[in-house]
C-alpha cells in the first residue's frame, strides 16, 4: 500500500454526528443540511490507508460502526442500507491509555483488540530530552524560511529552559514555543525573554511532574547540559550514519561548529 492514497481524520475535531458522516459518508437528505451525497473517508481511502488521529476521543456509537467496518470490510453510508465493500488499512493514534479506557468502559474491548495488531509506543518528549535540541533546530530552520529571516540560534540560557520544561503538549507544544521565540526575537539570537510565558513559569505541579526521569529536573542538582549536548550530537550522528555534514545540518550548525563540539566534548 505504500504507493496508494493515505487519508487522515482528526477524530477529536468533530462532533459524533459529523464524525460518522466524515468516516462513512452520507446520502442526500440523510439529515438536515445533507444537500448532496458525500463520500466518506473510508471510501476515499479504499485500497490505501486511513489514519485515525485521537482515536480515544470517538463516541461509543461510532466505535460500534467502526468495529463493524473493520470486521466485515464493508460500510453503509448514513441514510442508506446498501453495503459498500472497502479494503482499507487503518492506522490509529492516541495520547490516551486505551487499556485503562477499556477497563473503565469508555472504549470497546473488541475494537481495541481489532486495532491493536501492531502496536508502536512513542515516548513523550520529556522522556527523550536529547530530541529537544534536534527538533528545536528543525523548527528554527522552518520558521526562519517561512518568515524569510536568518536562522537565529538559541542561547544556552534559553536552551536550558527548553530542556527543563516537561512539555505536556509534546512536539506540537515545542513547535509553538519555537515559533513564538522566532517572532518575538528582535536580536541575532533567541534568548530567555523571547520564550513564551508557559515555558518561563510553568505551574509547580507541571514543573515537578512525576513522569520526568529522576535527576532530569531536580532543583537541588545542576542540570548537566554538556551530557545532554553530547547525547544530542550522538543521536544526530547516528541518524546521519556517521556523516558529519549531514549531522551538522540536522543540528542546525555548521560542520566546523560540529567538529569543534566533538573535540570539546571528547567525542
Amino acid at each position: 500500500r505504500p504507493a496508494a492514497k493515505m487519508v487522515t481524520v482528526h477524530c477529536a475535531a468533530l462532533s459524533p454526528q459529523l464524525l460518522e458522516s466524515e468516516l462513512f459518508g452520507h446520502e442526500k437528505g440523510a439529515f438536515t443540511g445533507a444537500a448532496q451525497r458525500r463520500i466518506g473517508r473510508f471510501e476515499q481511502a479504499n485500497g490505501g490507508t486511513l489514519f485515525l488521529d485521537e482515536i480515544g476521543e470517538i463516541d461509543s456509537a461510532t466505535q460500534i460502526k467502526l468495529l463493524r467496518v473493520l470486521s466485515e470490510r464493508s460500510l453503509e453510508r448514513v441514510g442508506s442500507n446498501t453495503p459498500i465493500k472497502v479494503d482499507v488499512r487503518v492506522i490509529a493514534a492516541t495520547n490516551k491509555n486505551l487499556q485503562e479506557m477499556v477497563a473503565r468502559g469508555d472504549f470497546r474491548e473488541d475494537l481495541y483488540f481489532r486495532l491493536n495488531v501492531v502496536k508502536i509506543e512513542m515516548p513523550t518528549l520529556r522522556a527523550r530530552r536529547e530530541d529537544i535540541v534536534l527538533l528545536a533546530n528543525a523548527f528554527l530552520r522552518e520558521f526562519a524560511k517561512e518568515n524569510e529571516r536568518p536562522i537565529k540560534p538559541l542561547t544556552d540560557a534559553a536552551l536550558r529552559l527548553l530542556l527543563a520544561y516537561p512539555w505536556p503538549g509534546n512536539v506540537r507544544e515545542l513547535r509553538t514555543a519555537i515559533e513564538h521565540g522566532v517572532v518575538m526575537s528582535n536580536s541575532a539570537v533567541i534568548d530567555v525573554p523571547h520564550l513564551p510565558q508557559f515555558v518561563l513559569t510553568p505551574p509547580p505541579a507541571m514543573a515537578r511532574s512525576p513522569e520526568l526521569p529522576k535527576n532530569t529536573l531536580d532543583a537541588s542538582a545542576e542540570f548537566n547540559l554538556h551530557a545532554l549536548e553530547a547525547n544530542t550530537i550522538r543521536s544526530a550522528l547516528s541518524t546521519a550514519k556517521g556523516n558529519r555534514t549531514h549531522a551538522a545540518e540536522l543540528l542546525g550548525v555548521s560542520r566546523r561548529t560540529l567538529q569543534r563540539k566533538l573535540k570539546d566534548l571528547g567525542l
